[in-house]
């Protein structure tokens, strides 16, 4: 029967080892295609039922097509004033541009500025140019600096989306690449080993490409949005999440494999001894990314079905390709290191053997100290402001258009450009116009005319009236302002509209702070449910899920501080903390999981204290090079020179070792090892483990062999 058997036990590899070959080879080039289905318009993340939101879809009807705006501004090379043939010049460079590609439209004149030291421009350009939008706004720069002895300068709304596509031009590679050396050199370093890096990598390729494809096909249907953001996102979450599944598999894979010597046996007692552990912790990320449904924010709401799939592609190449492949190779995959057992027998490593003997010796007082440490950071929590970043603090490099539009604020009212747009009923037109004039902070009204100084513009009996902010329109003056026109204009008529760019910014902060309060409690109940039904207890998972809550404090906590004093920012993206919730309370859950799936398994065996004990010092070396892989991965975000993506780095990527090397290898042993048997209440597991071994049940057990070595 054996020798019936063995060509099936070597079939069934070879088969899914083929099968991801194919389809790593169809699917494995959508990872890169992304881009190619991919919006930057930021308009289109806006909050679904926002007052923002209602008035562009409003006042397209007061435009005969929807233009994105190209503001041109000069000012004089001698730093001096602007000559009358300086302004007909650069009128007739904007008029030269009527008809070009990609413009909508007639440019405006070019109006000089109260000072008399700049003139201002605007060029109306289809919001549909996707990549051509960067040649159309090189042949606007290049009639723009026939201007004689003038520094032309483009700001406005396709400045800046023009700068963004720039910023997102190299994800498809460079992201990716950088993730993908990074995440080898660790590999090997950790491993010591040639072929099983690489084949860990080539696991993790897969899952993005597939993952890839599968987006790709529902962006190209319209059924999800996917921006820059949402792009590097999911490479760095499939990267590091296959790779920290597939460090648990094979960490356990050495183990039976030098136990048995079967690489056959050993890749299939792996996967069964991980796949709870994989499964649950897979499952802590989907759930808690799909939470973002929940969000009003459409990029919210993008990342979370988009990530979900990214983490089951993950897992499916994990649980399949990578066994498969190390039953195939067996002891070559670790060449040229032979694979060693870092079980009790041996002691595990000699670090984890000192750290084990500090929780087993110290246990109350290292929980104290971790957990007040913890304490001290969350106390600095109030220092991260997510109130927005600026328009200057967007890019982390220089961006033209944030230099244009800092030329633009020095001579004009600071939101020329992009003017708060009010919506309001005709018969109201006068009162409304009034209302925003006498508002503080507005700098001028304008109402929209049929015709050049004529009557104003009625459509389906509504008036569009264009209010000018004193401050840039990024700035918390300027929001406050908007806040303050509403409640005016609202005043004189209930159904009136205030939109605009700042708008837009003071809505998606509110709608930011609102799904934050929404979506936290909910990702907590799905985690905490999800460790109840893993460790079968109620105290451990209230215990765990309190433990990277507290982690996630003390991280925004430090982060606030190094944002300001370090990097310079003045504030983070409204979404930034929900987004650093997700992804490390999820993920910091996640170590806990490998550690105390492991210490469960032990405890049946061994009673709590040496279950404890010989779960740190087995999983120790694995969770700890898990973390810092993710760390390194999502590190590479900040290649990409956005705001954005940088504080979400330093976030997840300081947060998950701060969780790896405090929370999982010395809070959360100190506080089990202090508990005690309490700590699975209520259930049986200490006394079933009792009933099979009363000798090293229970807290007056020995240490584990080797611990204090």
């Amino acid at each position: 029967m054996n020798s019936a058997r063995r060509p099936v036990r070597w079939l069934v590899p070879l088969v899914l080892v083929v099968v991801w070959l194919g389809l790593g080879g169809a699917f494995g080039s959508y990872a890169g295609k992304l881009g190619e289905v991919s919006t930057n318009d930021q308009a289109a993340f806006l909050p679904r039922n926002a007052e923002s939101t209602k008035v562009i879809e409003q006042q397209k009807a007061f435009n005969q097509q929807e233009t994105l705006p190209a503001i041109v501004v000069w000012t004089a090379s001698d730093g001096g004033g602007i000559s009358q043939a300086q302004q007909k010049a650069a009128t007739a460079a904007l008029q030269s541009l009527n008809g070009a590609q990609g413009v909508e439209g007639a440019p405006s004149p070019a109006f000089p500025s109260q000072d008399g030291k700049a003139l201002r421009g605007v060029v109306p350009l289809s919001p549909d140019l996707g990549e051509e939008l960067g040649g159309t706004l090189d042949e606007i720069q290049a009639a723009a600096d026939s201007v004689p002895d003038a520094r032309a300068q483009i700001a406005g709304p396709a400045a800046t989306q023009g700068d963004l596509k720039e910023a997102f031009a190299g994800i498809d590679g460079l992201l990716l690449g950088v993730a993908l050396a990074a995440v080898l050199l660790i590999l090997l370093l950790v491993y010591r080993s040639v072929l099983l890096p690489f084949l860990i990598i080539v696991s993790s390729v897969f899952a993005l490409g597939v993952a890839g494809a599968i987006v790709y096909v529902l962006a190209d249907n319209d059924i999800v949005r996917v921006d820059g953001q949402v792009q590097g996102i999911l490479s760095i979450l499939v990267i590091g999440a296959a790779t920290d599944y597939a460090l648990l598999l094979t960490a356990r894979f050495r183990e039976d494999l030098a136990a048995s010597g079967d690489r056959a046996a050993a890749a299939w007692a792996a996967t069964r001894g991980s796949f709870g552990a994989i499964a649950a912790s897979a499952a802590t990320v989907a759930l808690g990314l799909l939470a973002l449904l929940l969000s009003d924010l459409t990029n919210n709401r993008a990342l979370g079905p988009v990530g979900a799939i990214g983490v089951v592609c993950a897992v499916l190449t994990t649980l399949t390709f990578l066994p498969a492949a190390l039953a195939l190779m067996g002891r070559t995959a670790f060449w040229p290191a032979r694979p060693k057992s870092a079980d009790a027998e041996t002691g595990g490593h000699g670090i984890w053997r000192r750290v084990a003997r500090w929780v087993d010796t110290r246990p109350r007082q290292l929980w104290i100290i971790t957990t007040g440490l913890l304490l001290i950071g969350a106390a600095l929590f109030p220092a991260l402001q997510s109130k927005g970043v600026p328009l200057d603090e967007l890019f982390v490099n220089d961006a033209p258009s944030v230099a244009a539009q800092q030329t633009l604020g020095r001579h004009f009212p600071g939101g020329s450009g992009q003017p708060a747009v009010i919506i309001a009923d005709a018969d109201s037109q006068r009162a409304a116009q009034k209302a925003a004039a006498q508002t503080p902070g507005v700098a001028d009204v304008q109402v929209i005319t049929a015709t050049p100084g004529g009557k104003p513009l009625v459509v389906d009996g509504l008036v569009r009236i264009d209010a000018t902010l004193a401050d840039a329109p990024d700035s918390d003056a300027a929001k406050e302002t908007v806040q303050n026109l509403r409640d005016r204009v609202h005043a004189t008529e209930a159904s009136a509209l205030v939109g605009g760019y700042t708008a837009q910014q003071y809505d998606t902060q509110r709608t930011a702070e609102h799904d934050k309060n929404v979506i936290i409690p909910v990702v907590l109940a799905i985690i905490l449910v999800i460790l109840i039904v893993l460790l079968r207890s109620l105290l451990l998972p209230v215990l765990l899920v309190a433990t990277v809550g507290l982690n996630y404090l003390a991280t925004l906590g430090i982060a606030g501080l190094v944002f300001e004093h370090g990097f310079g920012f003045s504030g983070t993206d409204a979404s930034v903390p929900l987004y650093g919730f997700v992804f490390l309370v999820a993920l910091g859950v996640d170590y806990n999981i490998f550690l105390m799936s492991r210490v469960r398994e032990e405890t049946l065996r061994l009673g709590n204290r040496q279950g404890m004990l010989r779960g740190l010092i087995a999983t120790g070396g694995v969770i700890t090079s898990a973390g810092v892989v993710l760390a390194a991965t999502f590190a590479a975000l900040l290649v990409i020179p956005l705001a954005f993506l940088a504080q979400i780095a330093f976030i997840v990527a300081f947060g998950v070792l701060l969780d790896t090397i405090v929370v999982r290898s010395l809070l959360v042993p100190a506080l089990v090892r202090d508990i005690g048997p309490a700590v699975w209440w209520p259930s049986r597991l200490t006394r079933e483990a009792a009933a099979k071994h009363p000798d090293v049940t229970g807290t007056d057990a020995q240490a584990p062999a080797g611990a204090g070595s």
